[in-house]
């Protein structure tokens, strides 16, 4: 298996050399780009605040396969598995209800301490953390208002909430030497007729001011904030819209995030990135898959996701865009759906340093369009796939589906004992 892997790479290597590919740089720089894996996955959005709690603020979790983490060690553990069958640099983003503590600890009181086996253990696993304020699930949330609240004390709850996990966020960065990009997305927003869409808007944006008006080394932290269509009970009207979140990244400088399943079934986030880059210092993306908009299925190796990693490399935006997965599948294998997700968002990624950008650019400015299309469409069948088997086998992960059954051996020995 190895010597026929080892075969067709050499292989693969020249026909790619042949158009003007340099395959052990392509692999350098999918070396250098880390993908942030999202704990929720494994337990279902629970977190371990209080994880019999229900879901609010437009978020479900369907399905009820067995195994889910009811613990962080659990939870670590878990990724601890889909990881090690995951090629390339990781990451992992986390939201505030993962903390662990032996006292119940409020939103707003949250610190450093409380992530502290967190930071212990993505020390241990040599990856970088990532932060989320969790503004939702909560009894101070319950009408579908957070940072946009019209009572004041209940607003300031959650901007003290988003300031105490700045903090954290900026802890992570100094204490893993890599900045923590914390993202702020609120549920706010009303199911039916809105008859005042101004003023919410006017409080989010001075509670986001608020929120960051503290500066922090950006080498620890970067803020950023994401938008969102619609939601469950807030069909009518968000206040956090992609305009408002545009247009508060533009003027603040703070990071954009654009969740693949946060707009219309029509759009996509992929003909966003450039746009956005010319306005925002940095992009986080959220790289999911709706189905029926935003249903976070598991992440597919389909037309977006390429779309997606094709324009984050050619355009070169290597260290301004941040990726990030975000779908919870409970239907399925949990630890399965991160690596099949993570696995296809590297591939998507490896499939774009593999295309031959600046010859396409520049049949494109002499107006060959023909040569063009003719090219886009020969790259398609050019044998990248004994190109990713040979990077499997160098992070020493199963280059084919053969990690299936190292999962399957997971469930039956640990999982099922849940």
């Amino acid at each position: 298996m190895t010597q026929a892997i080892e075969q067709a790479f050499a292989l693969a290597k020249q026909r790619f050399a042949d158009i003007g590919i340099d395959v052990e740089a392509a692999l350098a720089q999918l070396d250098r780009l880390p993908v942030s894996m999202h704990c929720w996955q494994g337990d279902d959005v629970r977190g371990f605040e209080n994880p019999q709690g229900a879901l609010t603020g437009g978020i479900q979790a369907t399905g009820n396969y067995p195994g889910r983490a009811r613990s962080a060690e659990e939870l670590r553990a878990d990724l601890e598995q889909a990881m090690a069958l995951i090629p390339g640099p990781k990451r992992l983003n986390l939201h505030a209800i993962y903390l662990e503590s032996e006292q119940a600890v409020d939103r707003h009181e949250i610190k450093p301490e409380h992530f502290a086996s967190w930071v212990a253990w993505a020390k241990q696993q040599k990856i970088g953390l990532d932060f989320n304020p969790t503004c939702f699930s909560h009894e101070l949330s319950a009408d579908g208002f957070t940072l946009a609240h019209a009572n004041a004390e209940i607003r300031q709850f959650w901007i003290d909430h988003c300031k105490a996990s700045r903090k954290i966020s900026a802890w992570f960065g100094e204490q893993l030497d890599t900045p923590s990009v914390m993202n702020i997305w609120v549920p706010d927003g009303m199911k039916d007729l809105t008859v005042d869409r101004l003023a919410p808007r006017q409080r989010l944006m001075n509670s986001l001011d608020e929120i960051i008006s503290e500066k922090l080394n950006p080498a620890h932290h970067i803020d950023a904030v994401e938008s969102k269509l619609f939601g469950i009970g807030a069909e009518s009207y968000t206040v956090g819209s992609n305009e408002f979140c545009l247009g508060y990244a533009a003027s603040r400088q703070t990071a954009l995030t654009l969740d693949a399943g946060h707009f219309h079934p029509t759009e996509v986030i992929s003909d966003k990135i450039s746009t956005a880059m010319l306005y925002v210092p940095r992009l986080l993306l959220h790289v999911s898959r709706p189905v029926r908009w935003d249903s976070d299925h598991v992440v597919l190796l389909d037309d977006e996701t390429q779309a997606i990693a094709s324009e984050i490399v050619r355009q070169k935006l290597f260290d301004k865009v941040h990726i990030g997965l975000d779908f919870f599948d409970a239907s399925i294998n949990r630890i399965a759906a991160w690596v099949i997700g993570t696995r296809n968002a590297k591939k998507a990624l490896l499939r774009a340093l593999l295309e031959p950008v600046e010859q396409l650019k520049k049949l494109e400015i002499e107006g060959d369009y023909t040569a063009r299309l003719a090219l886009l469409e020969e790259q398609k069948s050019l044998p990248w796939q004994a190109v990713w088997e040979a990077w499997c086998l160098r992070h020493d992960v199963p280059a084919g589906a053969s990690w299936l059954g190292d999962v399957r051996h997971y469930e039956q020995q640990i999982l099922s004992q849940r």
